[in-house]
């Protein structure tokens, strides 16, 4: 299960921020997560249950953003939804999707006391 080394690392950047930014609690985090991230959402909500406790961000409540897969289909020029790397074009078919976007896992904000 990456996604708990994922949330000791997010932790990671909250702390270094709180002390940066001299804040002493986290009320919420939110978090985008890209569908093509490869990052179970349930896990992610567990994970940062866990690893939160005994820090600035114990109790904080995590909100998990979801962001489509995003792509450019060559054949007909367009932007695509996808829901995996190896999709088809929706609108002609066509077989050379490039990912453009949907693999993001980022810090979006935080609500800080």
């Amino acid at each position: 299960m990456h996604e708990m080394a994922l949330c000791e690392s997010m932790l990671q950047i909250i702390e270094r921020e709180a002390a940066r930014q001299r804040f002493s609690r986290v009320r919420k985090v939110r978090l985008e997560v890209g569908a093509l991230a490869g990052v179970e959402t349930r896990a992610m909500l567990f994970g940062f249950e866990v690893v939160r406790r005994g820090t600035v961000a114990d109790g904080a409540e995590l909100e998990i953003i979801e962001l489509p897969g995003r792509g450019w289909c060559m054949a007909c020029a367009r932007e695509v939804e996808v829901l995996s790397r190896l999709d088809d074009c929706p609108h002609c078919g066509g077989h050379q999707v490039q990912i453009t976007g949907g693999d993001e896992l980022r810090i979006r904000d935080l609500e800080v006391d």
